[in-house]
């Protein structure tokens, strides 16, 4: 009995932890009412090709997604530059990154090129901060993942982009998508073949929708952390001291 009430203690033992910044728990907050609006999504892809299987893929995941009673908007990469080449200014920068602040679920999709997602698309990814000042324009987002691949099936390019989802502190669905062989997948007008690819393709679409549904009028309480509760008191604390004359 003294081992339990030894143990028990160390339990309840939290040295490390500033209590001031400790929140409970609030299930009341994760019942939020729905918003009403169209889930907003928007969707990247990786290529400029004039046939471009990840455009084409992106396109039809668009189509689904509206079906679903989405709002859907694409953002076309020409035009946007090098990361670090141009100001922040720069109009095709602007554009993405006001999607980006308007979305409440992403779609990205990618060839893999050289077992690696396209430059395009990590271009586009690497325009979109972190943090803006105070505001996050992905944290607490919904993303939905996809790639084509001119071979065999793959997943090198999902895997990749689920690693950048997290950094980007972005929800990232389970599901996903891997096409392979796409030029195979296609007919002449550009649309899907009925095949077990389209299938997981509408089973993406319709887990993404249901993550929006069920995360984006809780997303601040979901990402709400303890670790920036403590930095941000800090900060003010720092700033509300007196300085020297």
């Amino acid at each position: 009995m003294q081992r339990e009430s030894a143990l028990s203690d160390r339990l309840f033992d939290l040295p490390a932890v500033d209590v001031r910044h400790l929140k409970p728990f609030e299930p009341e907050a994760l019942r939020a009412p729905f918003s009403t609006h169209k889930p907003r999504i928007l969707v990247l892809y990786g290529s400029l090709r004039a046939i471009s299987y990840s455009r084409l893929l992106a396109e039809e995941a668009g189509r689904l997604l509206t079906h679903f009673g989405c709002e859907v908007r694409f953002f076309d990469p020409r035009g946007l530059p090098f990361p670090d080449a141009e100001p922040v200014s720069h109009p095709k920068v602007q554009e993405l990154r006001d999607l980006s602040q308007w979305s409440e679920g992403q779609v990205w999709v990618s060839p893999e090129r050289h077992g690696a997602i396209t430059g395009i698309m990590k271009a586009q990814i690497d325009w979109i901060p972190l943090s803006i000042g105070a505001i996050r324009p992905t944290q607490g987002k919904t993303l939905a993942l996809f790639q084509v691949s001119g071979g065999s099936q793959s997943f090198n390019a999902v895997n990749q982009m689920r690693i950048l989802g997290r950094w980007m502190r972005m929800i990232t669905i389970p599901n996903q998508s891997s096409v392979a062989k796409a030029y195979q997948e296609f007919d002449e007008h550009g649309r899907m073949k009925p095949s077990s690819y389209y299938d997981r393709v509408v089973d993406v679409c319709e887990e993404l929708v249901k993550f929006t549904y069920l995360t984006r009028d809780v997303s601040g309480y979901l990402t709400d952390r303890y670790s920036e509760r403590k930095e941000d008191a800090d900060k003010l604390e720092q700033r509300a001291k007196p300085t020297s004359i």
